[in-house]
């Protein structure tokens, strides 16, 4: 059984940035198995895969658009991972979830995933 909790969202303006939190335990002490992986979820939209990062520290990013202006990073001795959000746009409004998977690889499918947060709101507008 794994947990996580998000945390960093908020209301910003266009070009300001953010860093999102992603606070990972295991009943079983053993999250070093596990990749981490962003998904943002728009109203009306499917939930995207951003990035992921595998335990140790090989980050795969899913989405042309925010290449270059979201990156994802990984502290093991803080059981934490980090999305770096800068150059918000108003486009990347969503509910953002980190989620837990054992597959052998970062993938960009939600249904990989067998465990999420419980998300948090980052909203971007002027």
């Amino acid at each position: 059984q794994v947990q996580l909790v998000e945390s960093g969202g908020g209301l910003v303006q266009p070009g300001d940035s953010l860093r999102l939190s992603c606070l990972a335990s295991t009943s079983e002490n053993n999250l070093e198995f596990y990749n981490i992986g962003w998904f943002r979820q728009a109203p009306g939209l499917e939930r995207e895969g951003i990035s992921c990062v595998m335990s140790n520290g090989i980050i795969t990013d899913f989405v042309d658009s925010v290449k270059g202006r979201f990156i994802a990073s990984r502290d093991n001795a803080k059981n934490t991972v980090y999305l770096q959000m800068n150059n918000l746009k108003p486009e990347d409004t969503a509910v953002y979830y980190c989620a837990a998977s054992r597959y052998s690889y970062c993938v960009s499918d939600k249904n990989f995933y067998d465990y999420w947060g419980q998300g948090t709101q980052v909203s971007v507008s002027s």
